[in-house]
């Protein structure tokens, strides 16, 4: 996910030697600073002490350890500190780095690897103004931003955004099963699914029209459209739906409280 921040910040014009790495493995901070002649620093607390924006693109299991290294120097620098770790809430990593910190929470998703992103972000009361606005550049250089007003909303989009591509997946993964069993090669099923949903995707996205209003134009009454849809709704698809969303939700919830326990 880092890279493809630095990726999409470079491919939006900003500079490269605005931008400095770390990583404790030797190899792939050199991998990084070369793809993206970027100056890579020796370690966290170099990198920290050189930064106005410190982004913290670390597995949520090590954020403790990474947030109290760098702590002494968040201190006596005031940078803004925006953290990408899926699950860890504000309170933690302010904590973690020694409080009053001025931090921006995202939730990114994976579609940020190829520029197609959707994040959430929730800001703390010690960032400013220009804070947000450096956080939202950031972001969006991978796709789209949305700002949360509460934090704890970050778990629904998690449960939206975070978790929501593989609910796609899932449902072409059962869209070209089902074709093969109707009798299409799988790489003819694939391809057709694969297309159809981009396809949907994009006109959802150009339309002012919602979802519900777009469906309904496509279901001719009487139609084979129709007949799949009300199969669909008859399995209460809409209920499956929720459930499957407030599950992830709750569990996002249950994640933040065993990490933030670090």
């Amino acid at each position: 996910m880092a890279s493809s921040l630095i990726g999409g910040l470079l491919g939006n014009g900003y500079p490269e030697d605005h931008i400095r790495v770390s990583d404790t493995d030797p190899e792939k901070r050199a991998v990084a600073a070369g793809r993206f002649h970027a100056q890579a620093c020796a370690n966290n607390v170099e990198l920290a002490a050189s930064s106005q924006v410190l982004l913290l693109a670390v597995k949520p299991q090590m954020l403790a350890t990474v947030c109290r290294e760098i702590a002494p120097t968040v201190q006596k620098l005031k940078p803004l500190v925006i953290s990408i770790a899926a699950g860890v809430d504000e309170a933690s990593i302010d904590r973690w780095l020694g409080g009053h910190t001025a931090l921006v929470r995202c939730m990114p998703n994976t579609p940020s690897l190829v520029g197609a992103g959707a994040t959430g972000l929730h800001a703390n009361d010690r960032a400013t103004a220009q804070h947000r606005n450096w956080a939202e550049m950031i972001m969006r250089s991978v796709g789209i931003s949305v700002w949360v007003e509460r934090e704890e909303l970050l778990d629904a989009v998690t449960a939206l955004s975070g978790s929501g591509p593989a609910y796609f997946f899932l449902l072409m993964e059962a869209m070209g099963e089902a074709a093969v069993r109707l009798g299409l090669d799988p790489d003819t099923a694939r391809l057709l699914t694969q297309q159809t949903a981009l396809g949907a995707a994009r006109i959802a996205i150009e339309s002012e029209e919602s979802p519900s209003e777009l469906r309904v134009r496509v279901t001719s009454p009487g139609g084979t459209t129709e007949r799949a849809i009300a199969t669909f709704e008859a399995a209460q698809w809409s209920k499956v739906v929720e459930t499957a969303m407030r599950a992830a939700r709750d569990r996002a919830v249950e994640l933040s409280h065993q990490l933030g326990e670090a």
